[in-house]
């Protein structure tokens, strides 16, 4: 599978986990049994990569989201921006500038316009956060 097509089956998990409270390991079977779309152990590593580290990503979004709650943020937005945040701090394979990039692509694809505009503004903020962090 290309990169997108692992972010875009780790979205499709990220956002059932939202509504579910199974397991991380029994979405990814159910999604095996549906088979509604591409799966491989790269996602399944993402999807659980987001899952373990869910906490401390809604803490970074509720810290730039200025003007929307956590609660109020729409899932399909808060699951790309987990996906995009947990790249962004732990995957060294993927620069900042691409994980923000097809996280807008995501956005464009499954959100309303106005929360591509979202996701792209939170993203871009704290990635200027971390830049002046590091220098």
């Amino acid at each position: 599978m290309k990169r997108s097509e692992i972010r875009e089956a780790a979205f499709f998990l990220t956002f059932e986990q939202l509504f579910s409270d199974e397991t991380p390991d029994a979405i990814i079977d159910t999604a095996y049994e549906v088979d509604e779309f591409e799966m491989d152990e790269d996602a399944e590593k993402l999807f659980k990569g987001v899952v373990s580290k869910a906490e401390e990503l809604d803490g970074i979004i509720a810290k730039f989201s200025e003007k929307r709650q956590l609660g109020r943020i729409p899932k399909v937005s808060a699951a790309i921006l987990r996906i995009a945040l947990y790249e962004m701090l732990y995957d060294d394979k993927v620069p900042d500038n691409v994980a923000i990039s097809e996280a807008v692509q995501l956005a464009k694809k499954f959100a309303y316009e106005r929360d591509v505009q979202f996701v792209n503004g939170l993203l871009g903020a704290y990635f200027r956060s971390r830049s002046g962090e590091n220098g």
